[in-house]
């Protein structure tokens, strides 16, 4: 970031932690090996001596855990699944502290993009982003974003497909399909990043 001749800007992607947990949960086979190694991130990133407080991962159906078993085989998906999100909103506050604290030569370097943002408003979010790399808008570009946010169709059951969709249906959707205590959960394991984020 302080290389003169790289000129490195950083524009980091948030999206509300009950849409991805959302998105995660509809995609669980597909993600289950990539949520294994993000809990395994954390394992080495914690510092190795005496036992700390470990915090419960919360984001586990009821009844998942027995007595400090190993989840059952059918419901190893969601053990994995919730425990990456509680690792990635982890991440997420660790971030956005970290901006919040930086140097002004950083802050002029790093910006934040909600993908609710992005959706609702994409010429204004596109302006923006591109003003801040210095770069110019082209009207084709700006065309591209709103028919990808604006399309006629909505595939909610792909979620890795990428295709013109009306993505406005996707920003709260999550609200319907999380129950409330799914939703308290995601709450808990998040809800200083969410705060921070206007969420």
């Amino acid at each position: 970031l302080r290389e003169p001749g790289l000129n490195l800007r950083v524009v980091q992607l948030f999206r509300a932690p009950g849409a991805v947990h959302t998105s995660r949960l509809k995609a669980r086979q597909a993600l289950l090996r990539e949520s294994v190694q993000v809990l395994r991130s954390r394992h080495r990133a914690e510092p190795r001596g005496p036992a700390r407080h470990q915090q419960q991962h919360l984001l586990l159906p009821p009844g998942l855990l027995g007595g400090g078993r190993a989840p059952q085989p059918q419901h190893r998906a969601e053990f994995f699944l919730g425990g990456a999100l509680e690792v990635i909103c982890q991440a997420w506050l660790r971030d956005l502290l970290l901006a919040r604290r930086a140097p002004s030569w950083l802050r002029r370097r790093y910006t934040q993009l909600r993908y609710e943002d992005l959706v609702q408003e994409p010429r204004a979010e596109l302006r923006r982003l591109l003003r801040f790399a210095g770069l110019t808008v082209p009207p084709a570009l700006e065309d591209f974003v709103l028919n990808m946010t604006r399309g006629a169709a909505y595939s909610s059951d792909r979620p890795f497909l990428i295709s013109a969709r009306d993505a406005r249906e996707a920003v709260h959707a999550w609200r319907e399909r999380l129950s409330r205590q799914q939703v308290r959960q995601v709450e808990a394991a998040c809800g200083e990043a969410m705060s921070i984020l206007s969420y």
